[in-house]
Parts: structure tokens; sequence; C-alpha cells
């Protein structure tokens, strides 16, 4: 954290050197009359500019400026003009005296980097002061400071004055000022001067020397300007006499210089010195002085270096009732406010971790440094680190709170600080620094791996811009250290852990003995030791985390916040210890400290829920060698205090809610409160993958809990609750596309209601719809500008979040609509499965434990539980990769290519290999059915069956007949079951006027890796023909015809399409999943933008559009349930290469189908296209390519029919 030292208003002149002046022709007891003043120096007017003066009206010994001569003070160039002389002269045109003014000290002085009593002058850059500033600045210095001094010779003109003083006379200038004109008023004389003036104006020399050498460095940093300014006004403090009027200004620049120096070396010493300077210059300003609150600020921005050296608690209190009282004298709308305001804000930011009251302490100073930040001009030159300041404050409250709000505009202040600085300006290495910072703290919550490189690599460049050898290099080392520790953790690079180790030595050795930051770095130190121990179970390692982390706890006051985290991380290494040696007193020790850690942190803190499953880890190691009943209570109620704690980072909660309920059910499957556990576990899986993060990083969150809703239902089917395991897998399965489906849930019954609030839940939800499916995120080759509007989108995406959950609340309050998008119970559920006359739904979990099938049909009272106990994860998992490898070995992920007519490309006759193995899940033999419409049977399985094409399962063996699923039933896919009850409850929505279908070919893209699938024109054209022949409504376009704009607006125009094209599938990004077309890609992420309301049948004729993602089974992250996020009831997809004859005749069998049945009563009427029979068109099509194929029942054959499958109602 760095504070800004406010540089206050000097009283008297630092800037203009008054020279005796000798050979005037003034004689002793002559009368004075001024005439005018010539101004020498503006290269516009070589011989000078003459600006008349005329006695004034009313007062004699005055003289004024004509007002029509007043703008004849302006220079033409005045950033060309390095010095000007003014001299005045008499009556008889004699020179009687002049001033010499230095512009380039006068530039100094607007800079804001030296004190100046000229405060209604704003500050601009000290590099490019503007030619109106200099003006106006020299228009009152003229007015202010013009003298003439008379040198009077002895009776004797030649004579040589040997009294030691000259007699001389002065002229002094006492202006007015109105509106920013000069009125040069009363000049006076004030009679012979002696010796002591001679003493003033050495001292007026010594001043304008260090005002120089303090504009050279700032301009340069070169720390050899410091030290000589230093030095200088060193000698002006001791050169002036007690109670001169230069005094305090003097001293109080001093204790600016010297805290510069500080800042550069530092050298403790200097820092003392800063103090003892800005406190005498303090004592010395008079109570009510204008003067006084900038030095009362800058003072107090001294100790608070100190205090961030030292950590001594007094400073920091001295530092804020400095600041205090500074911003009480000031006057409201003062020039300086912002400046102490950004002093007093930075001081409460840190006192906020010193104890007391933090969170009051911490908002206060979040408060002053923004309102800093927003009554600052963009101009201003210190706004860049205003804003870094308030972004680093930002930060601070969000690793206390956990609000991903604070973080997001820490990042966004901190990247505009760095769009409004110059390159090479010498505070660009600390904005650098506190960007990365807060990047790689935002990566803590969100997961995102462009967080912590863009933090990296944006660290390593503020660490190459800083000056060797300046005092911040320590410090920034450690933080970027602690960058590549964090990345460790999701990168499993030793090479991270290792640099970070080596970087935080580096540190450490640059160090001066007693700063406060170096416990902290041998904290973070000894963290790396023990988590490389981890990794490499090396006992120096261990043995120097433990040393190192035992010296932090011992020099950590017991009042200092940062006390409990660092005994916890001394107890955990222990634990470490302990379970490489199986030495049990580690773990005592390690127990007792923990507790310790406990009592020092205050209720409502952050880190709580870690504390708590740390203390609950340490018991169970204890446990595990004692079997102590006292032990297994104590970890019980520390998980479920972790995982019920109100505050804290949910995906620490999270961990101590799985900790939780593995071990209950483990140690007493019996329990009541396992179910709770479960309850609170898929609840923080909901927290974590929030609305406020984009789809892909809700998708990256959820890897992290991929499993566990499988994990909770075969739970409870041990527990004999098939209607519990249900409501667990759809509350923890297909969270995303739940989420997009809520979004666009039909508001009818609350717009009814209360219509107004229906309207404002619809406006939000369409916004949030968009934000998450469109905002990018931030890269490292982006620009500032590029970086800064994608935080700024996600910090709008973060206020719509908070108005959606304000929202749901509102709704929610409403009697009616309590349970408004709650997951749904296992009644509701069962109120709108499809007609029982149509068949069943299936849902089979597949989880390490057990395997089980729930079937669900409407009409029923609670679902059918079925437990599968001769299948098991592991036969699944073997099933779903010896599939995937055959795929992948036979290219077998990408349409087209080849002929795949035959598909005989060499594969074994039974993929599972021995016994007659294959990778299909058997089923128990069922009845043919004698119907019409054979039952249809909605599939949802769970893990790694999700792979697995279930509705091609059944017994193929040679020699005998084959039976299969598809010889019962018509098979159909269901991400979830909640997807498929919104269907029918949606059924029949889709206005008339829309049906039809759209299609397009795509059969030549200009895209590597894609080869040409000419079959897809003859495929569409065919089609085409066949509705236009029904006299359906249809559109055709093909190739190049068509762009990804055109095609969107044919999709809400057109209630169902058909893509024949090449698909592909996006495993890492699943929203850049997309459909190859000519003219570039459409992809999944755009589609779930666009507003569907008409969305029907989408048949992807195109592979890989159901294969999905093994990372997250069951979020089914494939194109196929992407479609049915965007709208579309249902869907025609494959789950592998699909062949490009096969292809064709699958489609044009579907379509033939389709059109033939669909006037038939119950379905559908008229001449409408819709997709009602779809999966019915789709079930015949499969087994009428299977009859073409010669031995319907090889591998060959399998391959050909087995990718087309349906999903959805």
């Amino acid at each position: 954290m760095l504070s800004q030292s406010v540089w206050d208003s000097s009283e008297t002149d630092l800037i203009i050197t008054s020279s005796p002046v000798t050979n005037l022709a003034a004689r002793k007891g002559a009368s004075l009359c001024l005439t005018e003043i010539w101004v020498h120096g503006d290269p516009a007017f070589a011989r000078g500019k003459r600006i008349p003066l005329v006695g004034a009206a009313t007062l004699s010994g005055r003289w004024e400026v004509q007002a029509s001569d007043r703008l004849a003070i302006e220079l033409e160039s005045p950033d060309d003009v390095g010095a000007i002389d003014c001299f005045v002269k008499n009556e008889e045109g004699e020179e009687v005296g002049f001033v010499h003014l230095d512009l380039a000290a006068i530039r100094v002085l607007a800079s804001g980097h030296i004190e100046t009593e000229l405060e209604s002058i704003p500050s601009t850059d000290s590099e490019a002061t503007s030619g109106s500033t200099t003006n106006e600045l020299l228009k009152q210095i003229i007015g202010r400071h013009i003298c003439v001094e008379s040198a009077w010779s002895s009776k004797n003109k030649g004579s040589v004055d040997t009294s030691g003083s000259k007699r001389k006379r002065r002229i002094a200038g006492d202006p007015l000022i109105a509106e920013d004109v000069l009125v040069l008023d009363h000049i006076v004389i004030s009679g012979e001067i002696s010796s002591e003036r001679i003493q003033e104006a050495e001292l007026a020399k010594l001043k304008s020397l260090g005002l120089t050498l303090i504009r050279q460095f700032h301009r340069t940093r070169v720390g050899q300007y410091l030290t000589e300014a230093i030095s200088t006004l060193q000698k002006a403090v001791q050169l002036a006499p007690r109670g001169h009027v230069d005094l305090p200004p003097t001293l109080s620049q001093l204790g600016i210089l010297y805290t510069d120096s500080f800042e550069r070396t530092g050298n403790i010493s200097d820092i003392d010195q800063a103090i003892s300077a800005g406190q005498k210059g303090v004592a010395l300003t008079p109570n009510g002085s204008r003067y006084l609150p900038a030095r009362l600020s800058s003072l107090g921005s001294s100790f608070l270096k100190r205090y961030e050296r030292t950590g001594k608690p007094s400073d920091i209190e001295e530092a804020i009732a400095k600041q205090r009282k500074a911003l009480a004298l000031l006057p409201r709308g003062h020039d300086l406010e912002s400046s102490i305001l950004n002093n007093h804000g930075n001081s409460l930011v840190l006192c906020s971790g010193s104890g007391g009251d933090p969170s009051s302490k911490l908002d206060e100073g979040i408060l002053a440094l923004r309102k800093a930040v927003e009554m600052t001009p963009d101009v201003h030159p210190e706004l860049p680190m205003w804003l870094s300041n308030l972004g680093s404050a930002l930060r601070y409250r969000f690793l206390q709170t956990g609000n991903p709000v604070d973080i997001t505009e820490a990042i966004s202040a901190q990247q505009r600080a760095i769009a409004l600085t110059p390159e090479g300006h010498s505070s660009l290495p600390t904005l650098l620094h506190n960007l990365g910072t807060s990047s790689s703290c935002r990566f803590d919550r969100t997961g995102q791996l462009t967080d912590i490189n863009e933090g990296i690599e944006t660290q390593r460049k503020a660490i190459e811009l800083i000056p060797k050898g300046h005092s911040d290099l320590p410090l920034r080392l450690a933080d970027f250290a602690l960058s590549y520790k964090n990345r460790f953790f999701i990168s499993g690079n030793p090479s991270d852990l290792d640099n970070a180790i080596a970087k935080l030595q580096q540190a450490i050795n640059l160090m001066p003995p007693g700063h406060t930051g170096l416990t902290t770095m041998l904290h973070n130190l000894g963290q790396c030791f023990s988590r490389r121990f981890d990794h490499n179970k090396s006992a120096a390692d261990i043995a120097e985390a433990i040393s190192t982390q035992r010296e932090v706890v011992k020099l950590t006051l017991k009042e200092d916040p940062r006390l409990p985290g660092r005994l916890t991380n001394l107890a955990m290494s222990l634990l470490q210890r302990s379970h490489w040696s199986r030495d049990i007193s580690g773990i005592d020790e390690a127990i007792s400290l923990q507790r310790e850690a406990m009592k020092h942190t205050p209720e409502g803190h952050v880190s709580l829920p870690n504390l708590h499953e740390n203390l609950a880890i340490l018991y169970k190691a204890r446990y595990s060698l004692t079997g102590t009943t006292g032990d297994l209570k104590m970890i019980m109620s520390q998980y479920k205090a972790s995982a019920c704690h109100p505050l804290g980072h949910p995906r620490k909660k999270l961990e101590g809610a799985k900790s939780w309920a593995r071990f209950l059910h483990q140690v007493d499957p019996k329990s009541p409160d396992i179910i709770l556990a479960f309850d609170t576990a898929l609840g923080l899986v909901a927290v974590i993958a929030g609305l406020e993060q984009t789809v892909q990083g809700r998708y990256n969150l959820l890897q992290n809990a991929s499993g566990l809703a499988l994990e909770a239902a075969a739970v409870a089917c041990v527990r004999a609750k098939p209607d519990k395991a249900l409501e667990w897998l759809e509350q923890g399965r297909c969270l995303v596309w739940g989420q997009l489906n809520h979004l666009r849930t039909p508001l009818d019954d609350l717009r009814e209601h209360d219509e107004a609030l229906a309207q404002n839940v619809e406006e939000v939800s369409k916004r949030l719809d968009y934000a998450g499916a469109s905002r990018g995120l931030s890269q490292s080759e982006m620009s500032i500008p590029e970086k800064l509007a994608l935080e700024t989108e996600a910090l709008d995406h973060l206020n719509l979040a908070r108005q959606w959950e304000e929202l749901l609340e509102t709704v929610r309050g409403i009697p009616r609509f309590r349970t408004f998008l709650m997951p749904s119970p296992c009644l509701d559920l069962l109120e709108h499965l499809p007609d029982a006359k149509l068949g069943y739904v299936v849902v089979i979990n597949v989880d390490t434990r057990r395997c089980d099938a729930i079937v669900l049909r409407a009409g029923w009272g609670r679902p059918f539980h079925i437990p599968l106990p001769n299948f098991s994860f592991e036969t699944a998992k073997k099933y779903r990769d010896v599939l995937r490898d055959h795929l992948r070995s036979r290219n077998l992920l990408v349409r087209g290519g080849e002929d795949a007519t035959n598909m005989k490309r060499g594969i074994r006759p039974y993929l599972g290999g021995k016994d007659g193995e294959d990778p299909r899940l058997r089923i128990s033999k069922m009845k043919p059915s004698s119907r019409k419409l054979p039952r249809r049977i909605w599939w949802c399985p769970t893990g790694p069956l999700s792979f697995l094409p279930l509705h091609a399962a059944g017994i193929y063996a040679r020699g005998a007949s084959s039976e299969s699923v598809l010889d019962y039933v018509v098979s159909s896919y269901t991400p979830s079951v909640t997807a498929l009850t919104d269907r029918v409850k949606k059924h029949g929505s889709i206005n008339r006027t829309a049906a039809g279908l759209f299609l397009t070919s795509q059969p030549n893209p200009n895209v590597r890796g894609y080869s040409p699938i000419p079959g897809t024109t003859k495929e569409v054209q065919s089609i085409y023909a066949m509705v236009m022949e029904s006299k359906g409504r249809a559109v055709l376009r093909e190739g190049d015809e068509l762009t990804v704009n055109e095609c969107l607006e044919h999709m809400k125009n057109f209630s169902s399409i058909h893509l024949a094209c090449h698909g592909s599938q996006n495993a890492n990004m699943p929203l850049q999943s997309r459909f190859i077309f000519h003219a570039g890609p459409l992809e999944l992420s755009t589609i779930l933008k666009s507003n569907l309301t008409n969305a029907d049948l989408a048949f992807l004729s195109a592979c890989q559009t159901s294969a999905g993602e093994e990372t997250l089974p069951d979020e089914a992250v494939h194109l196929a349930a992407g479609m049915l996020a965007a709208g579309y009831q249902r869907v025609v997809a494959s789950m592998s290469s699909i062949g490009d004859k096969p292809a064709q005749q699958v489609a044009h069998d579907f379509y033939k189908y389709l059109l033939s049945r669909r006037r038939e009563d119950g379905f559908t009427t008229g001449h409408n296209f819709d997709g009602t029979l779809s999966a019915y068109a789709l079930h015949h099509s499969i087994r009428e390519l299977r009859g073409r194929l010669e031995g319907p029942d090889s591998d060959d054959s399998l391959l050909t029919w087995v990718p087309f499958v349906h999903f959805g109602y």
C-alpha cells in the first residue's frame, strides 16, 4: 500500500531569487517615481516588453498597471522560456531595480511537488506544464514578489564600503488578485537595509537551488539530485534565524524529501529525520494558517511510512490523527482535499490490519479513497496512484469478506490507473505491481488460469522496471513469489514452487533488518517449503518449513491479526511431519496451536471456515491413531462448523462440507446429519458456480465438484431414499444448463400477480443470460483499454447477479411463489413427466461406491429404485475408454474424409475384448411391443455412462441372434429430468407462424483439418424437395450463400433447423464448440445469446455434437445439450463420427417419416412442420439404415448406426 504525500503551501518566496542590484542611479533622499516595468526573456520580443505604470489614484507611494496593459505580462511561448528578468525604471528612465524569475522553477511549483502558496493554481505534470498555467503563475509572482533594491554609494562616489552592510532601499509588491487579473499595487519604500538583508538573500538563493534540484530529481529520478536537495535545504534551515517566516515551509519540505529518500533506500534514519523535520514545521506553523492542513497531512504520511516499516501501533495512530486534523482544518472543496483524503484513506486501510474494529476502519478508508478519486479530474498527475491505492484497499477487503465485487472493482481501478500513466513514468512499476497482485488474488476465487497468468506477467514487468537498489524491490519480489505459489496449486508444476522459494529467498536477503515485512516473507517461505514437502517428501523441506514458521510465530505479536494464519500453517506443517513419521506428539502440538489460532480469530472473520476444517483434519489424524470417541465428536462438529459458517469463501466451505458428509457416511451411515451435510455441500456448488461468473468460468469451477451429486445419490440409495437421490442428482448435475433455463423461464403466472415485478425479472434475466455467454476473459496480449473494458463488463455482471438475487428474494416473499426457481422437489418432477402412455424415464447413477437405476413414470407416486449390483463405476469407465480409443484409432471423430458406406477399417470383432463383453450396458430383455408406436425410454445416465450408447445396449454374439434396446423401445436422452419436464410444460407453446424448416449445407469449409463433405449438398436438397412437395414451409441456403448472422436470423424465424456440416467440440472451452460454415464458425455461445422463442427441432447432421467432456461428465458439455439450453425442444445429434453416405440416408428417412405422419391425430394437424415425432422418426431411420448394412451386428455396422441419438421431448 502506497501513501501519497501532500506538498503543502509555502508562505514565502521559494522560487524567486532577489539579488542585490548595483550601479543604480538613484540618489539618497531623492523621491521615487516609477513609470514602467520592462520584461526581458521572451523570444518573441528581443528588446523586451514595456509595461507602463501609473500612480495610484487614491494612495501615494503606489503604482498600478493600467487595465489595458495587463495582458502584456503574458508570454507568447511560456514553455520555451527558461527565465525572465523584470526591470523597474523611474521617470528619468533609470533602472532602479529588477527581479529574476526562474520559469523552470515556476513549472516545478505548478507540478505540485513543492510547497506553494498559490493554491488557486491547479497541479499539472511537472514535465508538461501548460502555457496558460505558466502565464497565470507569472502574473501572480510578479504581482507578489517584484522588488527594487537600490544601492547607495557613500558621499565619495568611488569609495569602498567597508561597513559590512550596504545601505539599500527595497520596493516590495503587495498584489490585489481579482478573477486571476494582476493589479500591481502598493509599491512602497522600506528604508535602509542592513547586513541581515544579505543573509536573507543568501537564504533565498539556497531555497532556489533546492527547488531546482527537486525539479531535476522529479524529472530524472536520479538519487544524487535528491541528496543534494536535502543538503541544500538543511543549510537553509540552519541559516534561517529563529522565527523566520521561511522556516516552517522549509522544514516541511525537508520532511517530504527525507520521506522520498526513505522510499528509495529503506534507510530507517531517513524516515526518522522526515518525521522530526515535519513535526518541527507543524509546530512552527501558527494555528489558523492556511498551510497547516497540508503540513499535517505530509507529516501523517511520514508516520504511515514508518508504520509500514516497523509495525509500531503508535505510528499508525499518529498518521490517522494528523490526517483527521488536516481534513478538519481544510475548507470544503479545497484543492488539497483529494490529496489529504487519499493519505487518510491509506492510513485507515493499513490500520484495519492492526486490531481494533478492522471492518469499520477499512470501510471508512475505502470511502475516503473513493471520494479522493471521484473529486479528481483525469488530467491530475496523482490520479493514477490514487486509483491504484483504492484498488489495493478493495483487494484487501476482498481478502476479508470474499465479496467478488471488491476484487473486480479493484482490478478495474488499477487498470484505469495504468491507462492514465505514460510509458516511462516513475510510478509505473508500482501501478503494474498492484494490478498484478490483484489479478493473482482474484484467481483464488475464480480458479481462472488467465487471472494468475496475467498476475504473474504483470508483476514480472513491474520488477523489470524497478530501479536497482530500490527499497520496494524485496516486497515486490515477495508478492511475485506468492503468485507462483498459487499457480502451483492448479498447475502442479514443481518449477512454479521452486520459483516461489527462490524469489522469496532473494527478497529476504534484500530486506533491511527489523523490517515489518520480513516476518511475512519468512511465513510465506515456510508455506512454500511445506508445499514442496507434499510433492517430494524431502525431510529437509519439512524441517525448514517448521523451523521458519516457529520463528515467525515467535516474532508475531499476540494482537497482530496475522497470528491465527501463522499458527495454522505451523500446525499443518507439524501434521505433515507426523503423517510421515507417525509421531503423535506432533499432532497434539498441532491441535493446541490450531485451537489457539481460533481463539485469536474474531467472530465473523472470513477465515473461520478454514480454521474449523483444519482443526477437524487434525482431530481426524489423531483419531486414526487412537480411536478416541472425543476426537470423533470434534471431527464432526468442526467439519459442520466449517460447512455451515455464514461467511467465508464458498470453495473453502465446500471442502469442509464434502469432508463432513463423507466422514459421516464412513463412521455413522445412519446419522441424520448426512442429509444436511450433502444438502449443504450441493447448495455450495450452486454458490460457487453462481451467475456472476461467465458460463465458461462456471464450468471451470465445477470440475472440483464433479461427481459430488452422484456420491450423494448413492448414499441416498443406501438409505432407501430414491426420491432424495433424484433431488440431489437434479440439484448437482447440469447446473449451468439449469441456470440458463431458469433465466428463460416463462413468467406468465408472476405477470398476472405483479406485472412490474415480472418485467423486472425478465429484463435482468435476459441481461444476465447475455452477460454469462458473451463476456470474454482478459488475455495477456490485450491492451490496457481492452482489459479495462472487460473489467467494466465483469463489474456490471456482478451487479446484475446481485440484482437477480434480490429479485428472487422479493418474488419468493410472495406466498404463492415461495419456491420460485428453487430446485424442484421429487413430487414436482413426477407431476410433469411425459404421458404414461409414451414411456419411462430411466436415471442411472454410476458412483464409485455403487450403481443404481431410478425409474420414473407419470402417475406413479414415487420413483422406482432398481439396484445394479453387477455393474460398477470401473466397468463403465473401462467401456468408455475402450470405445473412445477405438474411435480415435479409426479417425471416427470427423464427418467425411472417406466413403463411410462400409466403414471397414480393421476393427476387432468384439470391442470389449474377452468373453463377448461389449462396451454397452446390458439390460434385461423386454417383450417386443405390439403397439403401432413403441414405448419410449428417456435415458438420463451419469458419470462415465454418459459417454456410452445406451440405446444400442444389448447382446451381440457370434452365431446367435442378437438383441438390443433398439429392437424394443424408442430411445431418447435427457441431460437431466428437469430438462425433460420443462419441455413437457412448454409443449405446444411455439408460434404456428414460425413453424417450418431452415436447412443449410456447408460442404467445403476452408478450414484446416476439415475435409470436404459433398454428401451434405445432396442431403439438404433432397430434404428441401420433400418439404416443399408436402407444401411445408422451408428455406435452403448452401455454402457461401449463408453468413453466420443470416443463419441466426433464420433460426429465429423457423421452428426447426437442419445443419449439415462439420461440428467441433471444444473440451477446454465448451461455449466455443462450433459448427463450421464457409463464412466462419457458428459458436454455441453465439447461439445461446440469441432469443429463440420458437425453437422446436434441431437436426445436427454433424459429428461430435453429443460427445461430451470427460472432466465434466455430469454437465452435458456438448452441442446437443447446448441447443437444448438455447431453447430447442428436441435435438438429433451424433455421439461420434457419422459417415457421409449413412448421414444422408438417415436424414432422408427421418424427414420422410415426419412428413408422412404429421397429419395423424394426437400429434399435429395441417401443413405445419414440427418435430413432435422426431424420436420415432430417428428410431425408424436407424432401423432402416441397420437393415441396409451387410452384417448388421458387426462392429463396422454398429459404428455406422450407433452414433445417431435423440435428445429432448
